[in-house]
């Protein structure tokens, strides 16, 4: 149950019963209408802003209209222990101890899944997809545990989701890559110097692969063109174990790992493409030059187009090369028909800060393909910049022109990337600072909240006490003070952050919440060092069972939260 849609619906319904007595004729669809916590210096549980709203659209006094609705609910309402009007028209309600302690024990009850609303829809969310030419770089990485964290999230709040990899494994760049693999094996079989092409990949762990594919392929590799079907599947096998167990160290598995190669084996680009013809929406035709690029060596050519403006592009796109063979974009607009026949509700691609550009044709595409009913999301996450003691830091470069992810884990714990990684929206540059990540206080956001929990098991522990037996509140009222109460109300919140952050698409919502409710509950925890009265223990025995059930909802949050954000919950610190 959640506190503030539940007083929402209450408080919409009373007003409906009652709209001639408020002279209200216009509603509007109750749009923006809202029931959420006040602001800390006001000392009630729930907020609400509808007569601003009804107000304006029906040209009331909001603080009138404000009072008349306080009357209807002092008088409808039983467990409304007070009501304040607050600026020009909130109604600020203090509920009554019996109300609080029902959503208290409906949070014990829902205790693992509580927060979850239940939206029962099927997703598809794309994400990591890193070229199969090399182990993952710290470019990666963010938005591996976005999109991580984005799907388990939407799983958390009842949705089914399918986690996909899309294997770019056919064109130009793997042929450079097993010809990267082929000349090192010649330089180690036969001493060969390896060339110096910016085509080609230097990096170390191309000698690592070559020299797995020597033991495992009884060959002389005399002629590239001969060995190389066998030498891209060996290459990519191998280069796809190390991306595999990149995302394992990291804590990232997928369901499906779908292979360009093989949708180009099982024709589904000319079965996309006759599909599209039917709808008229793909037909032979001549492109302008692309604007802003040299197009001296540019060739007016006939070609198949992809009509995309008709679905909000800016410009019409080909589907051929100057050769008449298939752009990268008609491989993947062919993947997008294979996605988009498998019935998800919703599609989701988490895009790196250099595929900006590309978004508006792909999603030009999807709405083709399925004629309106499959939107596809593309959300891009900007980079991250890596700091030491206040200055750029740059990691060794074994494997070439590139900071592995490897790299990266050897100097952070998975549970630091995985949550400092969230600690801004993905749409904004990441400052990824060491000196904090390494800090034990505050300044550590997920040392903070793993500290949070670590004392909670602690108290629990003096006094014997099961962290996962559900606190008995027993017959009498709740006597809360200040701390718990704004605990408390942060912990009313939660749903509605699950809510927003799913329907949003933003998982760093859950960090950030995490981190203030940490945040509470540590300074309640030091004023019990300066004032004995606010300790929770007295002789080893808790003074109230109110104290323990708010501590323990903290402790059944942080687990929710951090269970979203794969992120480890240690019991001692």
């Amino acid at each position: 149950m959640n506190i503030f849609t539940n007083y929402l619906q209450k408080i919409i319904n009373l007003v409906k019963k009652n709209q001639k007595e408020l002279k209200i004729e216009n509603f509007n669809n109750f749009k923006g209408i809202t029931v959420e916590n006040p602001p800390p210096e006001f000392n009630f549980d729930l907020s609400c802003n509808i007569s601003l709203i009804l107000a304006k659209s029906n040209k009331l006094n909001p603080r009138e209209l404000a009072n008349h609705i306080k009357k209807l609910i002092l008088e409808n309402f039983k467990e409304v222990k007070n009501i304040d009007i607050a600026g020009p028209g909130f109604i600020n309600i203090k509920l009554d101890s019996n109300e609080i302690k029902k959503f208290i024990k409906d949070i014990f009850n829902k205790k693992n899944i509580f927060g979850c609303t239940k939206k029962l829809k099927f997703f598809n969310i794309e994400y990591v997809s890193a070229n199969p030419t090399g182990p993952m770089h710290v470019g990666h990485c963010r938005g591996a545990v976005y999109g991580d964290v984005l799907a388990n999230l939407l799983e958390f709040n009842g949705n089914k989701v399918v986690r996909e990899y899309y294997i770019n494994d056919y064109g130009n760049q793997i042929r450079n890559f097993v010809k990267s693999v082929f000349l090192r094996i010649r330089e180690i079989k036969y001493k060969e110097k390896f060339l110096n092409d910016k085509n080609l990949y230097p990096g170390e762990y191309v000698v690592d692969i070559a020299k797995k594919i020597i033991k495992e392929v009884d060959s002389n590799f005399d002629n590239l063109d001969k060995s190389f079907e066998v030498l891209k599947i060996k290459s990519l096998e191998h280069s796809m174990e190390l991306i595999k167990s990149d995302l394992k160290d990291l804590g990232i598995s997928h369901n499906n790992f779908i292979s360009e190669t093989d949708l180009v084996n099982k024709n589904l680009i000319d079965k996309t493409v006759i599909f599209l013809k039917k709808k008229k929406i793909v037909e032979e035709g001549y492109l302008n030059p692309p604007k802003g690029e040299n197009s001296s060596g540019w060739i007016k050519t006939k070609r198949l187009i992809f009509k995309s403006t008709k679905f909000g592009d800016d410009s019409d796109r080909a589907l051929q090369k100057n050769d008449g063979s298939w752009t990268y974009f008609a491989n993947d607009v062919a993947y997008h028909m294979d996605k988009v026949s498998r019935k998800y509700d919703h599609l989701i691609n988490v895009l790196g800060a250099d595929h900006i550009g590309y978004i508006k044709r792909i999603t030009s595409a999807v709405n083709a393909l399925s004629d309106g009913k499959v939107k596809l999301e593309c959300k891009v996450c900007q980079l991250v910049k890596l700091y030491k003691d206040g200055k750029p830091f740059k990691m060794s470069k074994r494997a070439g022109d590139f900071i592995s992810l490897k790299n990266l884990l050897a100097e952070v714990d998975r549970d630091s990337i995985r949550f400092m990684m969230l600690n801004r929206s993905n749409d904004m540059e990441l400052d990824f600072d060491f000196n904090k990540i390494l800090e034990k206080n505050k300044d550590n956001p997920v040392f903070y909240v793993q500290y949070c929990y670590a004392r909670i098991n602690s108290l629990f522990r003096n006094i014997n006490k099961k962290i996962e037996d559900c606190v008995d509140l027993g017959p009498e009222n709740l006597n809360l003070n200040e701390y718990e109460s704004k605990i408390l109300r942060k912990i009313f919140d939660w749903p509605r952050v699950v809510e927003t952050a799913s329907n949003k698409y933003e998982p760093h919502r859950i960090p950030f919440y995490l981190y203030e409710l940490a945040t509470l509950f540590h300074s309640y925890w030091s004023k019990g060092n300066e004032d004995r009265s606010f300790r929770f223990l007295e002789n080893e025995k808790v003074k109230s069972t109110s104290t323990l059930a708010i501590i323990q909802l903290v402790s059944i949050v942080i687990t929710n939260g951090m269970k979203i954000l794969g992120v480890s919950l240690p019991k001692k610190m």
